[in-house]
């Protein structure tokens, strides 16, 4: 190899050399071996009679090999289908046990290993990494009472608050079923016409909307929960992770060259950060409110549409979070890893959320389609710090041993038993029951306080820029009401629209 091509292989970035990185570790090359573990023989040549002959039923090497290929694939995720993973572990640094009796936080200094998936939102599994779009920002914690899974996002709101919205919302962000096609007068329909989703929106379109990479954005658990500690006293919480590595984010213009030239881009970016040990890392703080506070407060607590002023519930330290490893195989460890809403471990729960209490239900109820009904024995979701033992049986690829233990409870032959000292904190119910609108509960005052004491200037321009960019696409009828609820954030916002989108949207009238 010549000197010139010697340096040029030795400049390629990490993910670029992997296979170099690969070969270079290993002393010869494996034996190969069909599923089953026998050895191949030949791997360029079916089993034909004679040269040109027809091949045989009996190729079980072809048959092993094709048969697999037919099934590589699984069902895409219905939504985050394109992201990226990594692994580490995170740390306490700060006492909380004062709220949570999770052991996780038991003490100052503890390491609990965690997985991590970022990933968009509205896209298909192969689309771009610096779309305007919201970020997934899941964590799985393998703490020794099960798995605690923390599912959120790189905003800390969201655009609805009630989850029978759901599917429709996301249908908006997906391709019309007609055309195939992404339809603005889809997206901003929906939004123009449920407007507690102006607050999630100016966060969408702001600065923050494309982020540089996973390594430089925040993540939110969004939701409230519940924390229990030691003496049965409970307190809501919300969960923040600051990134470390300070907020970053890419300007629209090289967002879409990116998007041509490297739709890959923070996948690539995430990847060659850890193998060269530039280890990202977050800062994990929660907010806290007491019940009484909660009933005292101008806003509902539970609303994912709104964030709990800083002021009044100030961030706390927690630990911190670092990411040191790649997955050894992205679709065992990426693909198939599983995170749920619904994962708690004790002392921390479910608060009245209703988003929360949507997604409680929807995301295992995704896992068991997706993966079946036994996703959770797979190894990157399985609990492996504690013991799984339950009355579950059977099922598609059942591999887990339960030792001949009985297989339903109560029993009289040693089997599981439930501890009272694990319940839930007991909570007062009351209410009619009946289907609440919430649709016009104060959809604009932390829109308000956003636009006017958070953003700057010439943020503010490109709020307005992005927004009338996107919003130009859709009908007419649907600008003039969408323009109507930017304006009641505030006249210079929804003003500005107006104005940046000038003469089209006059003529359009």
């Amino acid at each position: 190899m010549s000197f010139f091509l010697y340096r040029k292989m030795a400049n390629r970035d990490p993910a670029a050399n992997q296979l170099n990185a690969y070969r270079d570790g290993r002393a010869a090359a494996d034996q190969m071996t069909t599923s089953h573990g026998a050895p191949i023989g030949s791997k360029t040549a079916s089993l034909t009679a004679g040269p040109r002959g027809p091949i045989l039923l009996q190729d079980h090497v072809l048959i092993d090999e094709i048969a697999h290929f037919d099934r590589e694939r699984i069902p895409e995720r219905v939504v985050h289908a394109k992201g990226s993973g990594a692994f580490g572990y995170f740390e306490v640094t700060h006492d909380i046990t004062k709220y949570t009796k999770a052991a996780i936080f038991s003490h100052i200094g503890k390491q609990t290993p965690v997985a991590v998936r970022f990933s968009t939102v509205g896209g298909e599994s192969g689309s771009a990494d610096t779309v305007r779009d919201p970020r997934g920002f899941s964590v799985k914690f393998y703490t020794e009472e099960g798995n605690w899974d923390l599912v959120g996002n790189n905003t800390p709101i969201f655009f609805i608050r009630d989850p029978i919205l759901f599917p429709s919302f996301l249908h908006t962000q997906k391709r019309n079923p007609k055309t195939h096609l992404k339809d603005a007068d889809m997206f901003w329909d929906f939004i123009s016409l449920r407007p507690e989703s102006t607050h999630q929106v100016c966060f969408l379109f702001s600065d923050r909307g494309i982020p540089d990479g996973y390594r430089h954005m925040n993540g939110y658990g969004s939701h409230t929960f519940k924390l229990l500690n030691e003496k049965g006293e409970v307190f809501y919480c919300k969960f923040h992770f600051k990134t470390d590595q300070g907020i970053k984010n890419l300007p629209v213009d090289l967002a879409e060259t990116l998007s041509g030239k490297d739709p890959d881009y923070a996948q690539r970016d995430l990847y060659n950060s850890i193998e060269r040990k530039e280890f990202p890392s977050w800062t994990l703080k929660i907010q806290i409110m007491t019940f009484e506070q909660a009933e005292k407060l101008s806003f509902n607590p539970f609303d994912v549409t709104k964030v709990w002023p800083q002021g009044d519930f100030p961030l706390i330290p927690v630990g911190k979070m670092i990411l040191n490893r790649n997955p050894r195989d992205y679709f065992a460890e990426v693909e198939q890893i599983a995170f749920a809403p619904s994962h708690f471990v004790p002392g921390i729960e479910a608060s009245p959320d209703k988003m929360l209490q949507g997604r409680l239900f929807s995301y295992v109820d995704t896992h068991r389609h997706r993966l079946g009904a036994n996703y959770l024995q797979l190894p990157v979701n399985c609990p492996y710090r504690t013991r799984v033992s339950n009355y579950q049986r059977d099922g598609p690829m059942t591999f887990a041993f339960e030792d001949g233990a009985p297989n339903y409870f109560p029993n009289s032959f040693s089997g599981p038993k439930d501890l009272k000292v694990y319940l839930e904190s007991k909570f007062p119910v009351s209410g009619d029951v009946m289907r609440y609108e919430s649709g016009d509960e104060d959809n604009f005052s932390q829109a308000r306080v956003f636009w006017r004491k958070v953003l700057g200037p010439e943020e503010k321009k490109r709020l307005v820029a992005n927004i009338a960019g996107h919003l130009k696409n859709a009908q007419p009828f649907i600008q003039e009401r969408a323009i109507k609820n930017f304006s009641e954030v505030d006249p210079a916002f929804g003003g500005g629209i107006r104005d940046a989108m000038g003469a089209k949207f006059i003529a359009s009238l």
